[in-house]
């Protein structure tokens, strides 16, 4: 890579701000919208929908707005029964070339007319299915309504101290070959270097076949743990979190689906158990109470 390149990936890539507070690890500006704004495509992706409409309108004026007086610049021949030097005229002439409307009241009158007319229409198709992509792009993203427990407790199970939280459905319908990863990251000192680290941690159970109500993740802290004999001082000063990796195949809709939970050290509760939510009725029915989800006991 040349001087030159470098110098404009390095414009691209300013500085960025991490902020740590009471245990959590936040990069400031990460997947905010107006992050965005030297990348037009992603910057429609992610505004919301009340500034996607802001910025379709504003530059559409602004563009029939240009046309308008490109079209005065030409005299008062080039649009037919429009007041001469009518800026109002020119603009609704140019909304309605781009919008290929042709009310047959007003329409080009020379050569620089037509030319104009013509270069507006190419140009406004192509910005209709710029919009049209962008507008399905925003509809079609399929997204996970994954809710997780507000907190992880330590507990022992089965004669083992487990990190255990739960994760729910709330769209009620099936979630396919779902998949849930557990990383724990932390700050480590390494040849006098600070350096975050990242560690897999195992589940008992890290795949769901039809994920369609509760999930229950466990993960035993014994010998081969990267938690084992970190205590939750050790966790603090290392501004530990757990970052949940959870994707799957939604069949509603037969596409790819993922989203992300992150657990710091306040949300990591020692020495408790998440309250029992499945309960059997008097008819023998199960029933789930998801008003008592994020509670412990």
């Amino acid at each position: 890579m040349g001087k030159g390149q470098a110098a404009k990936r390095s414009r691209y890539l300013s500085q960025v701000r991490i902020r740590v507070d009471q245990g959590r690890f936040q990069i400031l500006g990460l997947g905010a919208w107006y992050s965005y704004w030297r990348s037009p495509y992603y910057l429609m992706l992610t505004v919301p929908w009340q500034g996607f409409f802001a910025i379709t309108i504003g530059l559409y004026a602004i563009a029939n707005a240009f046309c308008a007086l490109l079209f005065l610049l030409g005299g008062p021949d080039t649009i037919i029964n429009a007041e001469p030097g009518s800026f109002s005229d020119a603009f609704f002439f140019s909304v309605q070339t781009s919008a290929s409307i042709g009310y047959g009241v007003m329409s080009p009158g020379n050569t620089y007319g037509h030319l104009l007319v013509t270069l507006e229409a190419i140009v406004s198709l192509l910005g209709i299915a710029v919009l049209t992509g962008l507008a399905y792009a925003r509809f079609s993203r399929p997204t996970a309504q994954v809710l997780f427990s507000q907190v992880a407790v330590v507990t022992p199970f089965q004669g083992t101290p487990t990190l255990m939280f739960r994760a729910a459905n709330e769209r009620r319908n099936q979630i396919l070959e779902a998949q849930m990863r557990v990383y724990l990251t932390l700050d480590e000192v390494s040849e006098g270097k600070m350096m975050r680290r990242y560690y897999d941690l195992s589940l008992l159970r890290d795949r769901n076949p039809s994920f369609s109500l509760t999930w229950t993740a466990l993960h035993p802290i014994d010998p081969s743990s990267p938690l084992y004999d970190l205590s939750h001082a050790d966790l603090v000063r290392t501004h530990a979190a757990l970052l949940v990796s959870f994707s799957g195949v939604d069949q509603t809709v037969a596409q790819a689906i993922h989203t992300r939970h992150t657990y710091y050290t306040g949300d990591i509760l020692w020495h408790r158990q998440l309250k029992d939510i499945i309960h059997v009725t008097e008819t023998g029915d199960r029933q789930i109470d998801f008003a008592a989800f994020h509670e412990v006991e």
